[in-house]
Protein backbone atom coordinates (compact mmCIF):
# COMPACT_ATOMS: atom_id res chain seq x y z
CA UNK A 1 0.00 0.00 0.00
CA UNK A 2 1.42 2.84 -1.04
CA UNK A 3 2.17 6.13 1.05
CA UNK A 4 -0.38 9.05 1.04
CA UNK A 5 -4.18 9.73 1.54
CA UNK A 6 -6.46 7.23 1.13
CA UNK A 7 -10.37 7.32 0.77
CA UNK A 8 -12.65 4.49 2.43
CA UNK A 9 -16.25 5.42 0.97
CA UNK A 10 -19.52 5.94 2.25
CA UNK A 11 -22.14 3.72 1.47
CA UNK A 12 -25.18 6.05 -0.83
CA UNK A 13 -28.45 4.49 -0.52
CA UNK A 14 -31.66 5.39 -2.43
CA UNK A 15 -34.95 6.41 -1.28
CA UNK A 16 -35.86 2.85 -0.63
CA UNK A 17 -32.79 1.50 1.35
CA UNK A 18 -31.14 -0.09 -1.59
CA UNK A 19 -27.21 0.91 -2.73
CA UNK A 20 -27.43 3.64 -5.27
CA UNK A 21 -25.48 2.74 -7.90
CA UNK A 22 -25.03 6.17 -9.56
CA UNK A 23 -23.90 7.66 -5.97
CA UNK A 24 -21.36 5.28 -5.74
CA UNK A 25 -19.94 5.89 -9.08
CA UNK A 26 -19.78 9.83 -8.11
CA UNK A 27 -18.20 8.97 -5.38
CA UNK A 28 -15.19 7.67 -6.92
CA UNK A 29 -15.09 9.71 -9.41
CA UNK A 30 -14.90 12.59 -7.12
CA UNK A 31 -12.22 10.71 -4.76
CA UNK A 32 -10.10 10.10 -7.31
CA UNK A 33 -10.33 14.07 -8.86
CA UNK A 34 -9.56 14.84 -5.39
CA UNK A 35 -6.20 13.00 -5.60
CA UNK A 36 -6.68 10.46 -3.82
CA UNK A 37 -3.36 7.45 -3.29
CA UNK A 38 -6.21 4.69 -3.48
CA UNK A 39 -9.68 3.74 -3.07
CA UNK A 40 -11.03 1.74 -0.48
CA UNK A 41 -14.64 0.40 1.03
CA UNK A 42 -16.64 -1.82 2.82
CA UNK A 43 -14.96 -0.19 6.25
CA UNK A 44 -17.07 1.59 8.88
CA UNK A 45 -17.71 4.36 6.58
CA UNK A 46 -19.28 2.28 4.10
CA UNK A 47 -21.90 0.90 6.81
CA UNK A 48 -20.14 -2.71 5.83
CA UNK A 49 -22.35 -4.30 8.81
CA UNK A 50 -25.67 -3.12 7.32
CA UNK A 51 -24.66 -5.15 4.19
CA UNK A 52 -25.42 -8.34 3.32
CA UNK A 53 -23.19 -10.75 1.15
CA UNK A 54 -24.32 -10.53 -1.48
CA UNK A 55 -24.16 -6.26 -1.41
CA UNK A 56 -20.88 -6.52 -0.57
CA UNK A 57 -19.78 -8.34 -3.50
CA UNK A 58 -22.17 -6.05 -5.61
CA UNK A 59 -19.86 -2.96 -4.05
CA UNK A 60 -16.78 -4.47 -4.80
CA UNK A 61 -17.71 -5.11 -8.40
CA UNK A 62 -19.03 -1.85 -8.77
CA UNK A 63 -16.02 0.00 -7.38
CA UNK A 64 -13.65 -2.03 -8.84
CA UNK A 65 -15.32 -1.16 -12.43
CA UNK A 66 -15.61 2.60 -11.56
CA UNK A 67 -12.29 2.47 -10.79
CA UNK A 68 -10.92 0.76 -13.78
CA UNK A 69 -7.47 0.45 -12.30
CA UNK A 70 -6.25 3.90 -12.03
CA UNK A 71 -5.64 3.48 -8.17
CA UNK A 72 -4.72 0.36 -6.04
CA UNK A 73 -8.00 -1.03 -4.77
CA UNK A 74 -8.77 -2.36 -1.17
CA UNK A 75 -11.60 -3.94 0.44
CA UNK A 76 -12.22 -4.17 4.12
CA UNK A 77 -12.63 -8.02 4.98
CA UNK A 78 -15.95 -8.33 6.74
CA UNK A 79 -17.39 -11.83 8.33
CA UNK A 80 -18.15 -13.25 11.68
CA UNK A 81 -16.35 -16.40 10.81
CA UNK A 82 -13.19 -17.54 8.72
CA UNK A 83 -14.95 -19.31 5.95
CA UNK A 84 -16.95 -15.74 5.19
CA UNK A 85 -14.19 -13.86 5.37
CA UNK A 86 -12.22 -16.21 3.24
CA UNK A 87 -14.89 -16.15 0.88
CA UNK A 88 -14.81 -12.43 0.85
CA UNK A 89 -11.46 -12.37 0.10
CA UNK A 90 -11.78 -14.48 -2.60
CA UNK A 91 -14.52 -12.08 -3.89
CA UNK A 92 -11.84 -8.91 -3.69
CA UNK A 93 -9.21 -11.10 -5.20
CA UNK A 94 -11.47 -11.81 -8.27
CA UNK A 95 -12.26 -8.01 -8.75
CA UNK A 96 -9.08 -6.99 -8.59
CA UNK A 97 -7.51 -5.60 -5.12
CA UNK A 98 -4.33 -4.76 -4.46
CA UNK A 99 -4.76 -4.99 -0.86
CA UNK A 100 -7.13 -6.19 2.41
CA UNK A 101 -8.05 -4.83 5.77
CA UNK A 102 -9.01 -7.72 7.78
CA UNK A 103 -11.72 -6.78 11.05
CA UNK A 104 -12.18 -8.93 14.06
CA UNK A 105 -15.16 -10.78 13.50
CA UNK A 106 -18.09 -8.87 15.84
CA UNK A 107 -18.79 -12.17 18.16
CA UNK A 108 -18.01 -12.60 21.26
CA UNK A 109 -15.14 -11.40 23.19
CA UNK A 110 -11.99 -13.68 23.37
CA UNK A 111 -7.81 -13.42 24.03
CA UNK A 112 -5.55 -12.80 21.74
CA UNK A 113 -4.15 -16.61 20.84
CA UNK A 114 -8.04 -17.02 19.33
CA UNK A 115 -7.80 -13.69 17.17
CA UNK A 116 -4.21 -14.15 15.84
CA UNK A 117 -5.01 -17.40 14.54
CA UNK A 118 -8.54 -16.09 13.00
CA UNK A 119 -6.42 -13.61 11.36
CA UNK A 120 -3.37 -16.04 10.73
CA UNK A 121 -5.81 -18.56 8.68
CA UNK A 122 -7.54 -15.64 6.55
CA UNK A 123 -4.26 -14.54 5.66
CA UNK A 124 -2.49 -17.84 4.73
CA UNK A 125 -5.72 -18.16 2.67
CA UNK A 126 -4.65 -14.88 0.15
CA UNK A 127 -1.55 -13.76 -1.21
CA UNK A 128 -2.74 -10.10 -1.16
CA UNK A 129 -1.17 -8.23 1.25
CA UNK A 130 -3.30 -7.66 4.61
CA UNK A 131 -3.32 -5.39 7.04
CA UNK A 132 -5.80 -5.66 10.54
CA UNK A 133 -7.93 -2.93 11.29
CA UNK A 134 -6.97 -2.41 15.28
CA UNK A 135 -9.54 -0.49 16.35
CA UNK A 136 -10.76 -1.22 19.98
CA UNK A 137 -12.45 1.73 20.46
CA UNK A 138 -14.81 1.26 17.75
CA UNK A 139 -14.93 -2.70 17.26
CA UNK A 140 -14.37 -3.35 20.75
CA UNK A 141 -11.24 -5.23 20.68
CA UNK A 142 -7.98 -4.94 19.06
CA UNK A 143 -4.27 -6.58 19.09
CA UNK A 144 -1.72 -5.38 21.67
CA UNK A 145 1.85 -4.32 20.09
CA UNK A 146 2.96 -7.80 21.51
CA UNK A 147 0.69 -9.32 19.45
CA UNK A 148 1.17 -7.21 15.86
CA UNK A 149 4.74 -8.18 16.31
CA UNK A 150 4.08 -11.82 16.57
CA UNK A 151 1.51 -12.08 13.63
CA UNK A 152 4.06 -10.43 11.79
CA UNK A 153 6.83 -13.08 12.02
CA UNK A 154 4.20 -15.60 11.08
CA UNK A 155 2.12 -13.89 7.85
CA UNK A 156 5.00 -11.82 5.11
CA UNK A 157 2.06 -10.63 3.72
CA UNK A 158 0.82 -9.05 6.94
CA UNK A 159 2.45 -5.81 5.61
CA UNK A 160 0.51 -2.72 7.60
CA UNK A 161 -2.16 -1.74 10.06
CA UNK A 162 -5.21 0.04 9.42
CA UNK A 163 -5.15 2.09 13.29
CA UNK A 164 -7.54 4.38 14.72
CA UNK A 165 -4.93 5.88 17.19
CA UNK A 166 -3.69 9.07 18.89
CA UNK A 167 -0.39 10.18 17.47
CA UNK A 168 1.33 9.59 20.09
CA UNK A 169 0.18 5.19 20.24
CA UNK A 170 0.36 5.39 16.07
CA UNK A 171 4.22 6.46 16.94
CA UNK A 172 4.47 3.88 19.31
CA UNK A 173 3.39 1.78 16.88
CA UNK A 174 5.29 2.29 14.46
CA UNK A 175 8.20 2.37 16.54
CA UNK A 176 7.98 -1.02 16.98
CA UNK A 177 6.60 -1.90 13.14
CA UNK A 178 10.35 -0.26 11.75
CA UNK A 179 10.27 -0.97 8.18
CA UNK A 180 8.54 -4.22 8.18
CA UNK A 181 4.88 -2.53 8.88
CA UNK A 182 3.57 0.58 7.47
CA UNK A 183 1.16 2.65 9.76
CA UNK A 184 -2.05 4.14 8.41
CA UNK A 185 -4.15 6.04 10.62
CA UNK A 186 -7.90 7.10 10.67
CA UNK A 187 -9.70 8.84 13.18
CA UNK A 188 -10.72 11.59 10.24
CA UNK A 189 -7.52 12.78 10.46
CA UNK A 190 -7.41 14.05 14.00
CA UNK A 191 -3.82 15.03 14.85
CA UNK A 192 -2.56 14.86 11.34
CA UNK A 193 0.78 16.70 11.40
CA UNK A 194 1.78 15.02 14.61
CA UNK A 195 0.77 11.02 13.27
CA UNK A 196 3.15 12.44 10.25
CA UNK A 197 5.61 13.73 12.31
CA UNK A 198 6.04 10.42 14.52
CA UNK A 199 6.21 8.63 11.24
CA UNK A 200 3.19 7.57 10.62
CA UNK A 201 2.57 6.07 6.45
CA UNK A 202 -0.42 7.64 5.47
CA UNK A 203 -4.22 8.11 6.43
CA UNK A 204 -7.43 6.20 5.31
CA UNK A 205 -10.35 8.91 5.23
CA UNK A 206 -13.57 8.85 4.67
CA UNK A 207 -14.50 11.12 1.21
CA UNK A 208 -16.07 14.11 3.37
CA UNK A 209 -12.43 15.87 3.87
CA UNK A 210 -10.31 13.80 1.84
CA UNK A 211 -9.23 16.57 -0.88
CA UNK A 212 -8.01 18.57 2.55
CA UNK A 213 -6.39 15.72 3.46
CA UNK A 214 -4.61 15.03 0.31
CA UNK A 215 -3.29 18.73 0.28
CA UNK A 216 -2.05 18.53 3.52
CA UNK A 217 0.11 15.56 3.41
CA UNK A 218 1.42 16.74 -0.33
CA UNK A 219 2.55 19.74 1.40
CA UNK A 220 4.30 17.92 4.41
CA UNK A 221 5.80 15.67 2.15
CA UNK A 222 7.43 18.54 -0.31
CA UNK A 223 8.77 20.12 3.37
CA UNK A 224 5.96 22.91 4.21
CA UNK A 225 5.14 21.89 6.98
CA UNK A 226 3.78 25.02 9.00
CA UNK A 227 1.31 25.67 5.83
CA UNK A 228 -0.03 22.04 6.35
CA UNK A 229 -0.64 22.35 10.03
CA UNK A 230 -2.06 25.74 9.00
CA UNK A 231 -4.57 24.13 6.98
CA UNK A 232 -5.06 21.23 9.32
CA UNK A 233 -6.20 23.52 11.82
CA UNK A 234 -8.70 25.18 9.44
CA UNK A 235 -10.38 21.89 8.77
CA UNK A 236 -9.87 20.61 12.41
CA UNK A 237 -13.76 21.89 13.43
CA UNK A 238 -15.09 19.62 10.72
CA UNK A 239 -12.99 16.68 11.67
CA UNK A 240 -14.13 17.34 14.91
CA UNK A 241 -17.65 17.28 14.78
CA UNK A 242 -18.03 14.62 12.16
CA UNK A 243 -15.48 12.14 14.59
CA UNK A 244 -17.65 12.29 17.59
CA UNK A 245 -18.79 8.44 16.78
CA UNK A 246 -19.10 6.11 13.99
CA UNK A 247 -22.47 6.87 13.59
CA UNK A 248 -22.13 10.67 13.79
CA UNK A 249 -19.51 9.73 10.46
CA UNK A 250 -22.23 7.92 8.73
CA UNK A 251 -24.95 10.90 9.29
CA UNK A 252 -23.12 14.19 9.24
CA UNK A 253 -19.62 12.85 7.59
CA UNK A 254 -21.62 11.44 5.13
CA UNK A 255 -23.63 14.75 4.60
CA UNK A 256 -21.08 16.69 4.49
CA UNK A 257 -20.18 15.12 1.79
CA UNK A 258 -22.99 14.95 -0.09
CA UNK A 259 -23.81 18.56 0.63
CA UNK A 260 -20.18 19.31 -0.91
CA UNK A 261 -20.37 17.41 -4.30
CA UNK A 262 -24.25 17.58 -4.74
CA UNK A 263 -25.86 13.92 -4.01
CA UNK A 264 -28.71 13.27 -2.15
CA UNK A 265 -28.37 11.55 1.63
CA UNK A 266 -31.21 8.35 2.51
CA UNK A 267 -30.31 6.44 5.07
CA UNK A 268 -30.56 2.65 5.85
CA UNK A 269 -31.86 2.06 9.42
CA UNK A 270 -30.85 1.51 11.57
CA UNK A 271 -29.16 5.13 11.90
CA UNK A 272 -28.72 8.13 13.61
CA UNK A 273 -31.15 10.51 12.35
CA UNK A 274 -30.40 14.37 11.51
CA UNK A 275 -31.13 17.10 13.90
CA UNK A 276 -32.29 20.68 12.90
CA UNK A 277 -29.32 21.70 14.87
CA UNK A 278 -26.49 19.48 14.08
CA UNK A 279 -27.48 20.03 10.49
CA UNK A 280 -27.48 24.26 10.95
CA UNK A 281 -23.95 23.36 12.67
CA UNK A 282 -22.76 21.64 9.54
CA UNK A 283 -23.76 24.65 7.10
CA UNK A 284 -22.01 26.55 8.89
CA UNK A 285 -18.63 24.27 8.66
CA UNK A 286 -19.37 23.80 4.70
CA UNK A 287 -19.12 27.23 4.24
CA UNK A 288 -15.52 27.13 5.08
CA UNK A 289 -14.23 24.43 3.36
CA UNK A 290 -12.82 25.51 -0.35
CA UNK A 291 -14.81 23.02 -2.95
CA UNK A 292 -13.88 19.73 -4.29
CA UNK A 293 -11.89 19.39 -7.12
CA UNK A 294 -14.43 18.45 -10.54
CA UNK A 295 -14.38 15.25 -11.65
CA UNK A 296 -13.88 14.39 -15.50
CA UNK A 297 -16.55 16.09 -17.81
CA UNK A 298 -17.45 12.78 -19.17
CA UNK A 299 -19.31 12.55 -16.21
CA UNK A 300 -21.30 15.28 -16.31
CA UNK A 301 -24.93 13.63 -17.90
CA UNK A 302 -24.85 10.75 -15.25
Amino acid sequence: MQRGVHAILYAFFDADERLDRASMRRQVEVCVAAGASGIAALGLATEVAKLSFVEREMLMEWVAEDLCGRRPLGFTIFGQSVAEQVAMARRAEACGAHWLILQPPQVGDYDSAEYLSFFGRVMSATQLPCAIQNAPQYLGRGLSHADIATLRSRHPNFTFIKAEASAADAAQLKRMAGADIRVFNGRGGLEMIDCLDGGCDGFLLAPDLVDHGVRIMRLYDEGFREEAARLHVEILPAINFVMRSIEHLTCYGKRLFAERVGLAVFDRAPSLRPSAAELATLAALRRNLSPFPSPPSRLSGE
